[in-house]
């Protein structure tokens, strides 16, 4: 039998599935970051292997046997990037047919298969792809500005020492770190962040969940830093549209990724008010999928597989638990 490889490879986490030609999922693995920007060449690519190997052996599929492997990947930016990482996985042997897109692309392809369409992933960092009416595509990459989780954190910490020197009013987000980062001070958080020789506490993933929450609550200083945020997020999703020729015409807006997926709607309605500003006719949808599903969807393709309503029902039916794509970033 032969079977398709669909890969996403992030700066969180690197996910791997196997599924039959009818789109039956038998096979699912993890591995660590597969950017190879943010890992190194040679660590990156050996977490995308240990990923796939381990969803071919919780398939019980022979490498022999993939037809097509998809790959959407962090760090597929510039034409070199593509040359390498195809060269890798080919040498590797993970699928006679091989594709590499930009992790953006992968998102897109998970929350609208076809049609025009933009993508904006906001997790640890972001992505952001658009997909014009004549199928070409077009990713962010190094366009874009660091605005996923990580900036989401460094707003909140600049806003509370601005608090504490008496630059801003006060904000509910100072007692929310210093409670989170068990510190009695202000001045105590900045040197955790700042000292020679520290290592940045591990809770600072968790910054970002802080500041929608409190945004939620109504705190003035959040819900200002959440709305800029979206709006500039919005910003960049226009532009994407507008590479793709299709900002004059309604297009599907797929929102995916754990910053975009917390209960508080602030960031999300934020980010859609800015792009209807110039697109009124948006259709803004939450991504059904993870990202990975798009590669999947992508692989199949490259096997000719007609991507209709039954085989999508497969492919949902099989897919493993959601403890699998949980990361820091989900909130």
């Amino acid at each position: 039998m032969n079977y398709v490889l669909g890969v996403d490879a992030g700066n969180t986490k690197t996910i791997a599935l196997v599924a039959r030609g009818d789109g039956t999922i038998v096979g699912a693995g993890r591995g660590g970051c597969g950017d190879i920007y943010g890992a190194g060449t040679a660590r990156a690519l050996a977490e995308v292997e240990r990923a796939v190997r381990a969803a071919l052996a919780a398939g019980g599929v022979q490498l022999a046997h993939v037809v097509s492997a998809a790959f959407s990947m962090a760090g597929a930016d510039w034409p070199e990037d593509f040359a390498l990482l195809e060269g890798a996985m080919h040498d590797m042997g993970f699928g006679r047919s091989i594709t590499v897109v930009n992790d953006a692309l992968g998102a897109l392809w998970a929350g609208a298969p076809d049609g025009p369409a933009v993508s904006v992933v906001c997790g640890t960092g972001i992505a952001i792809a658009a997909r014009g009416s004549d199928g070409q595509v077009w990713h962010g990459s190094f366009w874009l500005e660091a605005l996923g989780a990580d900036e989401l954190g460094r707003k909140t910490l600049r806003a509370i020492y601005r608090t504490a020197l008496g630059i801003d009013p006060p904000t509910s987000l100072t007692a929310g770190v210093l409670d989170l980062l068990g510190a009695a001070s202000v001045e105590e958080v900045l040197h955790l962040f700042t000292a020679r020789g520290q290592a940045r506490p591990e809770k600072a993933r968790q910054l970002a969940r802080l500041l929608l929450d409190e945004a939620s609550h109504g705190d003035a200083t959040a819900r200002r830093i959440v709305q800029e945020h979206g709006a500039a997020l919005g910003d960049y999703a226009l532009a994407a549209a507008r590479q793709a020729g299709i900002d004059q015409i309604p297009f599907t807006l797929v929102l995916a990724g754990g910053v975009l997926r917390h209960p508080s709607r602030l960031l999300h309605d934020s980010l859609i008010a800015r792009v209807r500003t110039t697109a009124p006719d948006v259709q803004a949808v939450n991504s059904r999928f993870e990202p990975v599903v798009g590669a999947l969807v992508l692989a199949l393709e490259s096997a000719h597989r007609v991507i209709d309503t039954a085989l999508i029902t497969r492919l949902t039916a099989s897919l493993p638990p959601a403890a699998l794509f949980e990361t820091l970033v989900s909130i």
